[in-house]
């Protein structure tokens, strides 16, 4: 897997996702040649107006059709397809849809095992929705569905801290009746082989509690009592280093200085917030339940500053190191 290609999707066209890849292969055409083949998946023209808005030059791509010809350290799959009109910041259906076929042609490669793993830049709901993608909310559930993947998970990694969700894309209410002890026991079964297999043995995984103060004894919920700890204790019993539930207020601190390698947030802003407020730009995403290694940048497209020339690449540069360290099993160097 180390000879083959790590594939980078533009993400929306009308997004920061261009600017940042541009940014990023714009400095490291400069440096010594990476380790692995970096195939960027998206329209050319896209990618030179994001080198526009960054004021950067891109240097020579080649073009491929099949990540397994990749030869050069930096060449294009180009899906082509320029609108008529297009918009920076705009929701368009047009550029949602190139931005979901650019995630289908990189996850169809690494499923075939041309390529090494991907890396995304950030689509964004309403213009996939807009382009016919009703049941795709964002990457993990189109990767889902693209794989056939039963359970999956989504983990935020920045330097020294490593968090993975329960659930994402659940309303507050929505996500609170989702926390039960098959989920989190589920959750915690891949938390565990996934991170295994990705060179964390037996990592220590600490469960967030739900409630406040994680619950008081019964008195502010009994999430804790009832569903948390007999999770632990079933994944305990199959070897899975578990502990918790643990107040949310001091989980991710203990977190942060090494007691554990990973906490389980049971809803997105749990763990999100967690991880931004840590390092935001340097935070990446990884998903856990598909057949082969995905990780993202954790912003989204930024309409508010889209083709202005202010996208932060540090994101994009992570998530591309992210991707080498878990190809080659060493998550626990991130």
């Amino acid at each position: 897997m180390a000879e083959k290609p790590i594939l980078v999707t533009l993400g929306d066209p009308a997004g920061i996702g261009p600017e940042v890849a541009a940014r990023v292969i714009a400095d490291r055409s400069h440096s010594t040649p990476p380790a692995q083949p970096l195939v960027l998946v998206g329209s050319g023209w896209a990618l030179e107006k994001g080198a526009g808005s960054a004021g950067v030059t891109l240097p020579a791509l080649p073009r491929i059709t099949d990540p397994a010809d990749a030869r050069a350290p930096l060449s294009l799959l180009d899906l082509g397809d320029e609108p008529r009109v297009f918009h920076f910041g705009r929701v368009d259906a047009h550029c949602g849809r190139l931005a979901v076929l650019a995630v289908e042609r990189a996850a169809h490669a690494c499923i075939e095992g041309s390529a090494a793993a991907m890396v995304t830049c950030p689509i964004n709901k309403e213009a996939i929705h807009a382009a016919g993608y009703v049941d795709d909310i964002g990457h993990q559930e189109i990767l889902a569905r693209l794989t056939g993947a039963s359970s999956t998970a989504t983990m935020l990694m920045t330097p020294g801290l490593k968090v993975v969700h329960l659930s994402t894309h659940k309303s507050l209410i929505e996500a609170a009746r989702y926390v039960t002890r098959e989920t989190v026991l589920d959750k915690l079964r891949l938390m565990h082989d996934t991170l295994s297999r990705w060179g964390l043995v037996e990592p220590a995984i600490a469960v967030a509690a739900l409630n406040p103060h994680g619950g008081e004894g019964g008195l502010l919920g009994r999430e804790e009592i009832e569903v948390l700890q007999p999770a632990v204790e079933a994944a305990n019993s199959e070897g899975i280093r578990a502990v918790g539930p643990i107040p949310a207020d001091s989980v991710f601190l203990r977190a942060i200085e090494g007691e554990f390698d990973v906490v389980l947030a049971l809803y997105h802003d749990q763990g999100h917030i967690a991880i931004k407020v840590h390092d935001f730009h340097r935070s990446t995403t990884a998903t856990l339940g598909i057949p082969f290694i995905r990780t993202s940048v954790d912003h989204g497209t930024a309409f508010d500053i889209a083709g202005r020339g202010l996208a932060d690449p540090r994101g994009l540069v992570a998530a591309i190191d992210a991707a080498r360290a878990l190809v080659a099993g060493e998550l626990g160097r991130l």
